[in-house]
């Protein structure tokens, strides 16, 4: 990386101009702003103290140091060229890398499949858990954020060297999954998936919204023969039964653990369905049902240790109030397990089976509070390392137009339905465009490809911290800032490049610098950009910056296609140039959109 080489000349530069001995950061050595001559910008403003001179003086030195230093250097990726000029703009040192730079680096990776990727890859595994359904409904839009986040983090990290290994927890026990089951069992007549023709987790999420229009009924009876709501919720006997049948499934009662296996199946059925449309898969499933005892043995630990207490009811806690928090439950009086007993234990699970230098857990921004009480609890309180490469990818919520979604009341938004809704609205977008020429198998997987692509980039280019808004029109407008439009550009780029096969003309690159323009060059810095982009992606876990990476690529290939005709051009040494930057355009935009989990089609 070029900017490696400059921070390293600099450094050395300020220890010759001004014996000044720092480290310098890449970081440090910036991409020129478009409206100044140059490539890399560096500020000169921290060195002039040292200097005893004025900002543009010390710039010019440094500049002229710097260009002698660099006036031959390769590039680990073997990428030759050097500090061609520069210039000095109030403290700003802008330098300009010879034009050799330029070609060299489109010759070296043009045809580097691994262009913007780290081959290297680690050994010790990052694990990352996402998705965690619930058996009780299907995958709504909230998890399909989770998901896309979760695999294209994964994706990226891959890029990146590292090793990631994908893990789901189902939340297959609780309440929850007992008011499905009780509600179908009460109301269902054996209804199946087969016999409805609904998917199974479409067919359980159905009785979860019947147990709670039954349960509301029965509440409103309790309260109009003088009960206040809190009663009438604890005493409405629908749940008084749901609450009886878990007390059986964790005594292992036949009758209703056959119904808890039948039932979840169907779920499974369902979710596999899903999961293979959003293109998610996972290297280990765990299922609540097997791992919620699992931390009781740590609760016991930290009570030897003396880091956890007992109450006089019989119940375990822990107190965080030195590190501002408050008390918390780890097990209740009766012993039984709470949500954070179980992730103490699925964490100390996941770290003897894998030993993973880094946990990441893409869960909402709703449980902050119970990530940082996680983290306390296994790496302070029970001074156990892996406690502190414990990281929560936390993000927001999505809405829709209308508001926020409830699965109890039957509003939400299932996955499926937004996934056949993107399909309609791509073949509905693509029709109005006036092309026809696909088959009907062809068009098919075209509109699908655009109406996840759709969804997913709509939804990944938001920074993951941030609340969004998801709107399933504006996805999908192919001149926006859309997966479609960047699809789009992906497909005039291979029109381009049949058609020059088709006619016989060479993409064989000239040596001649003098081809080079301004728009080239300009092209070929955004190109230039994206191994950083990457790399800045996997450090931060954000997807949304090769999103709108992507985007900037694609505005700017149509710009340079407006502005340098490529078949009009009578040089065919320029034209060749010009066929081999979208060619190289055309590799990374394919590259990048698939660290987000998209296709790009060969046409539209």
């Amino acid at each position: 990386m070029l900017e490696l080489l400059i921070a390293a000349a600099l450094k050395d530069a300020l220890k010759e101009l001004y014996n000044l001995d720092i480290e310098i950061d890449k970081g440090l050595v910036q991409k020129t702003r478009k409206e100044f001559e140059g490539d890399f910008t560096i500020v000169v403003f921290p060195y002039v103290k040292a200097a005893r001179k004025a900002p543009d003086a010390v710039a010019n030195e440094i500049g002229a140091k710097l260009q002698e230093k660099l006036n031959a250097f390769t590039t680990a990726d073997g990428v030759h060229g050097s500090i061609s000029a520069f210039n000095v703009v109030k403290g700003f040192l802008n330098l300009s890398v010879s034009k050799d730079f330029w070609l060299d680096f489109l010759s070296q990776n043009i045809d580097n499949e691994n262009f913007g990727k780290n081959t290297t890859i680690d050994e010790q595994p990052t694990l990352i858990e996402f998705s965690s359904p619930n058996t009780n409904k299907p995958l709504h839009l909230g998890h399909v954020r989770n998901n896309l986040l979760g695999n294209s983090v994964a994706l990226i990290l891959e890029a990146c060297g590292k090793h990631p290994v994908k893990v789901n927890l189902v939340n297959d026990r609780g309440i929850h999954i007992c008011k499905s089951m009780l509600a179908w069992q009460k109301f269902g007549n054996d209804e199946s998936p087969e016999s409805s023709g609904m998917k199974g987790d479409h067919l359980v999420g159905k009785y979860y919204v019947e147990f709670d229009k039954h349960y509301k009924a029965e509440m409103r009876q309790l309260q109009e023969q003088g009960m206040s709501e809190d009663e009438a919720a604890k005493k409405a006997p629908l749940m008084l039964e749901a609450q009886e049948m878990l007390r059986k499934w964790e005594s292992g009662d036949e009758e209703v653990r056959g119904l808890w296996n039948k039932m979840n199946g169907w779920v499974y059925a369902g979710f596999d369905q899903t999961y293979t449309r959003m293109g998610i898969k996972f290297d280990k499933t765990y299922y609540e049902s097997n791992t919620y005892l699992l931390g009781k043995s740590i609760v016991e630990e930290g009570l030897q240790k003396g880091v956890f207490y007992r109450r006089e009811d019989g119940s375990v806690w822990v107190d965080l109030t030195s590190e501002n928090l408050d008390e918390k439950l780890l097990l209740r009086s009766d012993g039984t397990s709470v949500y954070m007993t179980q992730d103490l234990g699925t964490a100390q699970l996941r770290y003897e089976e894998f030993h993973p230098q880094k946990m990441i857990y893409v869960v909402g921004n709703e449980q902050n509070y119970h990530f940082d009480v996680l983290k306390l609890v296994l790496g302070k309180k029970l001074e156990k390392e892996f406690g502190q490469h414990i990281y929560h990818l936390s993000y927001g919520m999505v809405e829709l137009p209308n508001g926020k979604m409830k699965s109890r009341e039957g509003t939400v938004v299932d996955a499926d339905d937004l996934m056949d809704e993107m399909f309609l609205q791509a073949k509905e977008s693509t029709e109005a465009l006036g092309k026809h020429d696909f088959t009907p198998e062809e068009a098919t997987k075209l509109y699908e490809m655009i109406g996840l692509g759709a969804l997913k980039y709509f939804i990944l280019k938001v920074d993951p911290k941030k609340n969004m808004l998801f709107n399933p029109a504006e996805s999908i407008d192919f001149n926006g800032n859309t997966a479609p439009f960047i699809q789009y550009t992906h497909a005039r780029i291979k029109s381009l490049l049949r058609k020059a096969k088709e006619n016989g003309i060479s993409i064989e690159q000239s040596k001649d610098v003098s081809l080079l323009g301004d728009n080239e060059q300009a092209l070929l810095k955004s190109l230039y950009a994206y191994p950083q982009v990457v790399e800045a992606a996997g450090e931060g876990y954000s997807p949304a910056l090769i999103a709108n990476y992507m985007f900037d690529l694609a505005k700017d290939f149509n710009g340079f296609y407006q502005s340098s005709p490529i078949f009009k051009e009578e040089n065919e040494a320029l034209r060749a140039l010009r066929l081999r930057l979208s060619q190289m355009v055309a590799k990374v935009l394919k590259s990048g959109m698939a660290l987000l989990g998209i296709d790009v089609p060969e046409k539209m």
